[in-house]
């Protein structure tokens, strides 16, 4: 049996609003995984919405900021978007570990985009707001310090 897929503080970029909306993500993919068959095309929907929403604000953000590689995170997105519209209709015909299947698939997907694609933005963000990269304070993750404990570039 797979742990639940669970928020931790690993998933923080440290752009408030881009962590929420990546915990909101987290939570509706749990939910998934946890939904009973009756349950799952409800959960299914609220996750479409979610995401619809969350990469058109990150969409938003990347125009808002002249994000130089933008159209490559974007098309991750439609990616994606284009997997939840194609699994839509299937899960109607009843066919639910289609929809499952799916879930896997984003629960892998999900640390790798954050830590390179999302990461990369929010941290273009956070240079333009603040002259500097986030500050992510991380619980429970050991940090490596140098043996000489000269600064970490």
């Amino acid at each position: 049996m797979q742990t639940p897929f669970v928020w931790t503080d690993l998933f923080k970029l440290g752009l408030a609003p881009m962590d929420d909306t990546h915990a909101e993500f987290v939570q509706l993919v749990a939910e998934m995984e946890g939904a009973d068959d009756a349950q799952f095309v409800a959960v299914f929907e609220r996750f479409v919405a979610h995401a619809e929403a969350h990469f058109a604000q990150e969409k938003q953000w990347m125009e808002d900021s002249a994000f130089p590689p933008r159209d490559c995170h974007i098309q991750e997105h439609a990616r994606v978007l284009h997997a939840l519209y194609e699994v839509r209709p299937v899960l109607n015909t009843g066919r639910i570990d289609v929809g499952r299947s799916l879930v896997q698939a984003l629960r892998e997907w999900f640390p790798n985009h954050a830590d390179f694609m999302d990461a990369s933005l929010a941290q273009w963000m956070v240079k333009r707001q603040a002259g500097g990269k986030p500050v992510v304070l991380k619980r429970g993750v050991a940090q490596s310090v140098p043996a000489d404990n000269t600064e970490v570039a």
